[in-house]
């Protein structure tokens, strides 16, 4: 393989859609960003989707720009990440006729009708709920009858824009994990599964795994971005996966990926269920391993809509510069993060503090005290992911964007009392695992494998407090309103 060549990745998340160029070895060279626009389904009260098209239209553009910026050599490769559990309905001639992502609960009214719960979380290893595509599906037969007539396959996201740029349908197992119609365990589409949800397997395409290749691109996108026609599409795979590739961890390592929600994983080289059903499992997008997961939920998203209030035009250095100000006991937040061991979700949340208003609160304070809460869930996920899992190694890593604060990697190592690794371009990490599929697929090139940064547990004599606060404070939001 040249040196100067390079691959593009396509990051479809649930807020924003990302192209980006990489070298071979993983250094991220290029990158464009736009925003995901979703419509309300006013038929449910709490379903969205997208059009797919609209979507498509943005990528190309997005692929456009930076190959025309040229920052690297010929486009050797291009593989997809996407969203998990949103999916794209398309006809019997291959149109794409609705986008539904992983917010869209357009199934939740259908929930107590799925018979056998407890074998759907055997097969499936995660609770069934209407975040999950089967429901999604049901939910369209429901209320969109017409529509789903007319359906002839679904594919994930990350399937979808594959099959745009090869012409190759499948569904890569990763992304089969999250439709309740996949046999985690076996890796296969399970009919037993289908005709629970009253599903036709004919909808469901072909698996195919993560790291392998498609296809080559089709001669018309060659053409239209000016890449050679030798181009090969790499099958891809969910975003939290590719994510936790470009840690490079071993099995039984945990790793924290800070997303706009935070799973907290961990590789492990046997299907694992909790007889509490408080965890996921899920295929990885590494032959033969699976993800063991406890998820936290929405919290990046909680921490930028905050910065877009309190902080809309200043950096996350000058962030951190008035954290390290402050007192941080003046205000305590519950957020609505999730806790694997709650068996209801929180759904409100608010900052508390002293009245009257303390003189010395700031806006430093909401975010000090957002970045705790997020801290909190993810150490009480991780307690559970250990109970479930047992080994515990004496480090985690961390990657995605929320890791780029260095307040908030401390609160996770002083909270779980562990060193908390991190690699190189760890703020862009699906798009760094995407690079290290594509070199496994071409079997050629040498990833980055150095460049990993620590952060040790420090002894915080006011954390037990601060921690007890946080409790006391989530206990007391649950039974407002």
């Amino acid at each position: 393989m040249q040196k100067n060549e390079s691959y593009l990745i396509i990051d479809i998340g649930t807020g924003n859609v990302r192209v980006a160029q990489t070298s071979t070895d993983g250094h991220v060279l290029n990158i464009a960003t736009d925003t995901v626009r979703y419509i309300r389904d006013d038929k449910y009260k709490d379903a969205l989707y997208f059009a797919p098209d609209e979507l498509w239209g943005q990528i190309t553009n997005l692929m456009k720009k930076i190959i025309g910026e040229a920052k690297g050599g010929p486009i050797k490769a291009i593989t997809v990440s996407s969203q998990r559990e949103g999916i794209v309905l398309l006809d019997r001639k291959g149109n794409s006729m609705m986008g539904l992502p992983n917010h869209d609960h357009r199934g939740r009214e259908w929930e107590h009708e799925l018979k056998d719960k407890a074998e759907v979380y055997r097969l499936t290893g995660r609770y069934p709920s209407s975040l999950f595509s089967a429901f999604k599906l049901v939910g369209v037969r429901k209320v969109h009858p017409g529509l789903f007539s007319e359906l002839d396959k679904v594919m994930s996201i990350s399937d979808w824009a594959q099959f745009k740029l090869s012409g190759v349908m499948g569904y890569e197992d990763s992304q089969a994990s999250e439709t309740l119609l996949y046999d985690v365990k076996e890796g296969k589409w399970s009919e037993k599964l289908c005709s629970l949800f009253d599903l036709d397997m004919d909808i469901l395409p072909k698996t195919h795994q993560s790291g392998t290749i498609l296809g080559k691109v089709l001669p018309e996108y060659a053409n239209m971005l000016g890449i050679p026609k030798d181009t090969v599409i790499v099958v891809g795979g969910a975003d939290t996966q590719l994510a936790v590739m470009s840690t490079m961890p071993a099995t039984d390592d945990v790793v924290i990926v800070a997303g706009t929600t935070t799973p907290i994983v961990k590789v492990v080289d046997q299907y694992i269920i909790d007889e509490k059903q408080r965890t996921w499992t899920n295929r990885h997008t590494e032959p033969n391993n699976f993800i063991l997961e406890a998820n936290a939920g929405v919290t990046g998203l909680n921490y930028q809509r905050l910065k877009e209030i309190f902080y809309p035009n200043e950096s996350y250095d000058l962030i951190e510069e008035e954290l390290r100000k402050i007192s941080p006991s003046l205000c305590i937040a519950s957020l609505g993060s999730l806790i694997a061991e709650e068996e209801t979700p929180l759904v409100n949340g608010g900052f508390i503090f002293n009245v009257p208003v303390p003189h010395d609160l700031t806006r430093a304070n909401f975010v000090w005290a957002t970045l705790w809460d997020i801290a909190c869930c993810v150490n009480e996920n991780y307690k559970t992911l250990c109970s479930v899992s047992g080994n515990e190694p004496d480090y985690v890593w961390a990657c995605g964007g929320g890791i780029q604060s260095p307040t908030l990697r401390q609160f996770i190592a002083n909270l779980i009392n562990k060193t908390v690794r991190f690699r190189k371009g760890f703020r862009q990490s699906s798009v760094v695992g995407g690079a290290f599929i594509c070199n496994q697929a071409l079997q050629d090139g040498e990833f980055q494998t150095d460049d990993i940064g620590e952060i040790q547990p420090v002894l915080d004599e006011g954390m037990k407090e601060q921690f007890a606060s946080w409790q006391q404070v989530r206990a007391g939001l649950k039974h407002i309103f």
